[in-house]
């Protein structure tokens, strides 16, 4: 009788409350002519909402949700609503029809302390000071020219890697290994002027890339953050971030006496950053932490990444000898006998673009691209999106979604040919391995002029064997997590020379 009574009581209320919204012209939200419309949720639990949901390997778990749910989910991680891409007409609307709207990075806590305060290109919120900054980038340090300035540098470091292999023939090698150090130098010459050898800007690099991959759980939960501290996470970033800040330093500094003394040498990126540091009609300040900055996206973005493509291209014609053979034949014909493939040559290897494009649909290196962030409220696809809503795309699903590919699972370059898309994503949104809009990366030239040298140097010169009783099928292509992606697995192999 007493819980008849007291549901009796409850529904007299409720209906009470109704009654006097109505009279006061308070209009409920299910009633009200301007009910948000929100993007499909998956069920989400208290507290942390669908991080339940995320598996080891976020793009892939990502993935799993969109078929599930659809192109177009709004997740909640932690307290963070997420929006999540899946397909190319709603990444076209965000980078494309609504890309101002979506310009800016969220605030996370990780490259707050290892990129400078977000003063660096990748991680800063969208405004003038990026602009500015990217301006400078383009401009300045990656155009064509500049990147054509750099091809004697391009070619002497691999040919110098290509010295090792050629001694460590008939042996096993960690080609992957030897990718990086080659980028690691080719990166290091163009932005500080020599090579480092020794492992400490490698070892620095994969600190950061592993930090920034931990998603943590102030970034989830804000309240949590000094969990985060607790943990030792903050104080380990804090470590990295001290020390990439000495080595920068001290390489500043370097310069900074070398051209007061020697201005004829060959200009590095640190040198350019100087002078646009000390050029006061650009009406831009360009402070000494946004140099550092700069030149640490560059080493970020242009060592790992790079050679990773090289790496996951090769795996992929391992894997497929009469692709290979194929490649082979167009390289050998261009080459005409010469002992190196030199720039120039690249321009007519159609068929080695077609490998390494379809190598960066299958394996993009940032599956979920750079995350973005809404700087106001935003009608998508009928659906309401807040401002402050967090933005995933999953350019891994795009590149295998079979609406947009046929056997999108399959190795097949020939789906490249003629060559009618660009690296750039801004008008072929079912492929983005570089992103699109105003936060595509700006080093796309920069990149592949080292990717398309390398890859076709490597198969002009070299067959690559698997160990004695390792098939090619067997090969691990597993990738890791976060947002930059490499293979699990070291590339193990024995070269031998083709000629």
């Amino acid at each position: 009788m007493e819980k008849f009574l007291s549901l009796e009581t409850c529904l007299l209320f409720l209906f009470s409350i109704i009654i006097l919204m109505i009279f006061t012209r308070i209009k409920l939200p299910f009633f009200s002519k301007n009910k948000k419309m929100f993007p499909p949720s998956p069920p989400k639990l208290p507290l942390i909402g669908n991080l339940h949901q995320l598996g080891s390997c976020l793009h892939l778990s990502l993935h799993a949700l969109s078929q599930k749910h659809g192109p177009i989910i709004l997740l909640h991680l932690g307290s963070v609503p997420t929006l999540l891409a899946s397909s190319s007409e709603v990444a076209r609307e965000i980078l494309n029809t609504h890309d101002l709207s979506f310009s800016s990075r969220p605030k996370l806590p990780i490259p707050q302390i290892v990129a400078y305060g977000g003063r660096d290109i990748a991680f800063s919120p969208y405004g003038d000071f990026t602009k500015q900054l990217k301006r400078v980038a383009v401009v300045h340090l990656l155009s064509a020219k500049r990147v054509m300035s750099f091809q004697k540098v391009r070619e002497k470091q691999i040919g110098l890697m290509f010295n090792k292999l050629e001694e460590s023939c008939g042996t096993l090698v960690d080609v992957g290994a030897m990718l990086i150090s080659l980028s690691n130098n080719y990166i290091c010459m163009a932005t500080i002027g020599r090579t480092y050898e020794g492992l400490k800007l490698i070892g620095l690099l994969r600190n950061f890339f592993d930090l920034l991959n931990v998603v943590t759980l102030g970034t989830c939960i804000p309240w949590l953050a000094w969990v985060d501290r607790l943990t030792g996470l903050v104080r380990r970033a804090e470590k990295c971030a001290k020390e990439f800040d000495e080595y920068l330093e001290d390489i500043i500094e370097e310069h900074k006496n070398k051209k007061t003394a020697n201005k004829g040498e060959d200009e590095t990126f640190i040198d350019i950053l100087l002078d646009v540091q000390n050029d006061t009609t650009t009406g831009f300040t360009f402070h000494r932490d946004t140099i550092k900055a700069v030149i640490l996206d560059a080493f970020a973005g242009g060592t790992e990444t790079s050679a990773s493509s090289v790496e996951m291209a090769l795996c992929e014609l391992i894997r497929h000898p009469q692709i290979l053979k194929k490649l082979q034949e167009e390289i050998t014909e261009v080459a005409q006998g010469r002992g190196m493939i030199n720039e120039e040559d690249l321009e007519k290897m159609q068929y080695l673009k077609a490998v390494i494009k379809e190598t960066l649909r299958m394996h993009p290196l940032s599956p979920l691209l750079g995350p973005h962030a809404s700087t106001q409220d935003v009608k998508l696809m009928g659906y309401d999106i807040p401002a402050g809503t967090q933005v995933l795309i999953n350019a891994w699903t795009i590149g295998r979604d079979p609406a947009l590919w046929e056997e999108p699972t399959e190795f097949k370059p020939e789906r490249f040919l003629p060559n009618s898309m660009n690296y750039s994503g801004n008008h072929n949104f079912e492929w983005l391995p570089f992103g699109a809009g105003r936060r595509q990366c700006p080093g796309i030239q920069f990149a592949m002029a080292f990717v398309e040298l390398v890859l076709a140097n490597i198969v002009y010169k070299f067959d690559l064997e698997l160990p004695k009783g390792m098939k090619a099928l067997d090969l691990d292509m597993t990738m890791t997590s976060g947002m930059i992606t490499r293979r699990k697995s070291p590339l193990m192999v024995i070269p031998k020379p083709r000629f």
